[in-house]
C-alpha cells in the first residue's frame, strides 16, 4: 500500500533519509543516481519482499526457506574453483548480472558473495544445491552442468529486471534457505525444425538460451525434409547447395555450412546443451531426391517442393547407391556432432511399403553404430527392428489406436527407451484457440493447462515407466518464419514440457504451477520475448 507522504511519521521520514543516503553511497563508485534511482534503490531496500524458493520453473525437488536473505551489492564477488569450467559458469553468470546491477562482479578465488563450488553432492551429474544466506549464495553440484542448472534457479530468483542490459537501481535480494534439486530424466529436449523454413545460426543460439533459461539440455535440429535440406554434406554438394535453396512458399531458404554448424554446437554445449541432429528418410526426402535423381527409384529428380504435404517421397531402397548416400551423410555428419544420438526420422513413410521400410532401417541402423552414435527414431520405427539401445520418440495422440500404442510399448517392455512428444499435448505449432494465427490444428488445439496437465510416467498404457528417457517439445515451422514467431508458440508452452522433464511427480500441479508460470512473465518482458497470453494462467497486471 502506497502511503501520503505528508502523513509519514517523523522516525519514518528519517528512516527514508538514511537510506537515501545509504543509496547514494552505494552508488557512490558509479554515475551519482538521478533522483528517480535514488528513490528506487531506497524502495527496494525497504524491500520487497525476494522471489520465494518455491516460485521458480521448473519445480526444485526439495524447497527449505528460512532466515535472512542475501543482498548483491557493488562488493559482490562471484568466487569459482580452480576449475576452466566452473570459471566459465561464473563468467557467464557475472554476464548476467552485471548489465542490469551496473556492479563489477569480479570473479575471484576467494572470499567473494556468490560460490561456484564442486563437490560431491549426492544430486548426480546434473543435480545441485543452492544456499542462500545474509552472508552469501553457495552453489554446489557434482559438475559443472549442475553448477550451470543451478545458476539459471538464481535467475529466477532475482527481480526480472536482472534480464535487463541496462542497469536498474533496485535492491537484488536472493530469499534465504536451500534447495536440493535434480531432474526426474536425463533427456529433456525441445525440437526446432529449420527446414520447413529455415533459421539462422543468430536465431538458433536465441533459442537455445531460452532453452537453458528453463534447464532443456538437448536441442533436436530436424536437418531435412521435403521442402529444404539444411547442413553441407562434402561428398554430395548438391543437398545443401540446390536441396537447401527453398522453403515453405518458395522462399530462399539455406544451410549451415560445416563451420555454421558447428558453431552452433558449441555455443549450445556452453549452455550444457547437446545437439541431436535429424536426417529423415526414408521419407520426407524430396530435397535430396531433387539434388540426386540417382536416390530415386526412376531415376527422374522430381522438382524441388514448398508445400506442406507430407508422405509422398522415398529413398528406393532397392539401390546400393541409396546407403552409400546414407553413409556418407551419418559419416559426416557424426563427425561434426560430438553428442551421443543421430535421429534417423522414419515417419509417415506413406510411399514405402512396410517390407522395404523394415529392409531399410535394418541396414541403416548399424551405420549409425558404427559412427559411434545412438539411434533415435520417430515411434514408428518399433513397427520394424530397433536397434539395441535405440530410442523410439512417440509423437501420436492421446487418441491414437490401440494398435499402434501396443505397438510400442511391447517394444519399450523389450528395452527400447521412449522420448514422449505426444502431438496433442507438445506439439509447440498446433494452435492455442482456432483464432490463433500460427500454427497448425491437425492434432487440436492445445492450450497451456492441457500441454502441461499430463504425467509421461504413466502417459502410455503398457509401457514400463522405467523406458521413458524423457520428454521432447517439438515445433514444427510450417507457419513460422520469425524468432517472434518461435517464441510466440513455445511460450507459454514450452515451461511446462521443461517441468515435465525436470520435476519430480510429486510436484506436478496446475493450480500451483499456473502461479509461478504467471510470475515469468515480466522475466520474458525483460528478455524481449513475445508469448501468449493465455486466459488459463493469471498474468500480472501489466
Amino acid at each position: 500500500m502506497r502511503r501520503n507522504h505528508s502523513s509519514t511519521p517523523r522516525t519514518g521520514r528519517v528512516l527514508g533519509s538514511l537510506l537515501l543516503v545509504a543509496a547514494a553511497g552505494a552508488f557512490a563508485l558509479g554515475a551519482a543516481p538521478t533522483a528517480p534511482e535514488a528513490r528506487a534503490a531506497a524502495a527496494g531496500a525497504r524491500g520487497a519482499a525476494p522471489v520465494p524458493l518455491d516460485r521458480v520453473v521448473p519445480a526444485p525437488a526439495s524447497v527449505t526457506p528460512g532466515g535472512a536473505p542475501y543482498r548483491i551489492t557493488r562488493g559482490t564477488a562471484v568466487r569459482v574453483d580452480d576449475s576452466a569450467e566452473v570459471r566459465r559458469v561464473g563468467a557467464y553468470l557475472a554476464g548476467i548480472l552485471r548489465p542490469s546491477t551496473g556492479y563489477p562482479l569480479p570473479l575471484t578465488d576467494h572470499g567473494g558473495g556468490i560460490r561456484l563450488h564442486l563437490a560431491k553432492s549426492g544430486l548426480g551429474a546434473e543435480g545441485y544445491r543452492l544456499h542462500s544466506g545474509p552472508d552469501g549464495v553457495t552453489l554446489t553440484a557434482d559438475t559443472p552442468a549442475g553448477l550451470f542448472h543451478g545458476v539459471q534457479t538464481l535467475r529466477q530468483l532475482l527481480p526480472a529486471a536482472v534480464e535487463k542490459k541496462t542497469v536498474s537501481r533496485q535492491s537484488w535480494r536472493i530469499a534465504g534457505g536451500t534447495i536440493e534439486d535434480r531432474p526426474r530424466y536425463a533427456y529433456r529436449g525441445a525440437m526446432l525444425d529449420v527446414s520447413r523454413h529455415f533459421f539462422g545460426v543468430d536465431q538458433v543460439k536465441r533459442y537455445i538460451d531460452e532453452l537453458a533459461l528453463y534447464k532443456v539440455n538437448e536441442l533436436h535440429l530436424h536437418l531435412s525434409d521435403d521442402q529444404g535440406w539444411r547442413i553441407a554434406v562434402d561428398s554430395w554438394p548438391r543437398l545443401a547447395a540446390y536441396g537447401g535453396a527453398t522453403e515453405v512458399g518458395g522462399g530462399k531458404g539455406g544451410y549451415y555450412t560445416k563451420a555454421q554448424y558447428r558453431q552452433i554446437v558449441s555455443y549450445a554445449a556452453s549452455r550444457y546443451v547437446e545437439v541431436v541432429p535429424e536426417i529423415d528418410m526414408p521419407g520426407h526426402t524430396n530435397a535430396a531426391l531433387a539434388s540426386y535423381a540417382k536416390l530415386d527409384c526412376d531415376g527422374v529428380a522430381p522438382p524441388r517442393y514448398t508445400g506442406t504435404s507430407v508422405g509422398f517421397s522415398s529413398l528406393c531402397v532397392s539401390k546400393d547407391v541409396t546407403y552409400t548416400f546414407v553413409d556418407d551423410v551419418v559419416r559426416e555428419l557424426a563427425a561434426l556432432t560430438p553428442g551421443r544420438y543421430l535421429h534417423i526420422g522414419g515417419d509417415e513413410a506413406h510411399s514405402t511399403s512396410h517390407a522395404d521400410y523394415v529392409t531399410f532401417m535394418d541396414r541403416v541402423q548399424p551405420v549409425v553404430a558404427k559412427y559411434g552414435k545412438t539411434v533415435i527414431g520417430w515411434h514408428q520405427l518399433t513397427g520394424a527392428h530397433p536397434a539395441k539401445g535405440a530410442l523410439a520418440q512417440y509423437w501420436g495422440l492421446d487418441g491414437t489406436g490401440a494398435a499402434e500404442k501396443d505397438q510400442v510399448a511391447r517394444a519399450a517392455r523389450n528395452g527400447t527407451g521412449l522420448i514422449l512428444s505426444p502431438a496433442d499435448r507438445v506439439y509447440l505449432d498446433m494452435k492455442y484457440t482456432k483464432d490463433t494465427k500460427l500454427g497448425l490444428t491437425w492434432a487440436g488445439l492445445v492450450e497451456v493447462r492441457r500441454s502441461y496437465d499430463w504425467d509421461p510416467g504413466a502417459y502410455l498404457p503398457g509401457a514400463p515407466a522405467s523406458a521413458v528417457r524423457g520428454v521432447e517439445a517439438p515445433l514444427w515451422s510450417e507457419t513460422l518464419k520469425t524468432s517472434a514467431d518461435i517464441e510466440y508458440m513455445a511460450f507459454p508452452r514450452l515451461p511446462g514440457a521443461a517441468e515435465l522433464g525436470w520435476s519430480p511427480a510429486a510436484t506436478h500441479d496446475w493450480d500451483t504451477y499456473k502461479v509461478r508460470l504467471a510470475a515469468q512473465a515480466p522475466r520474458w518482458d525483460a528478455l524481449g520475448i513475445r508469448y501468449y497470453k493465455s486466459p488459463q494462467v493469471p498474468w500480472p497486471a501489466s
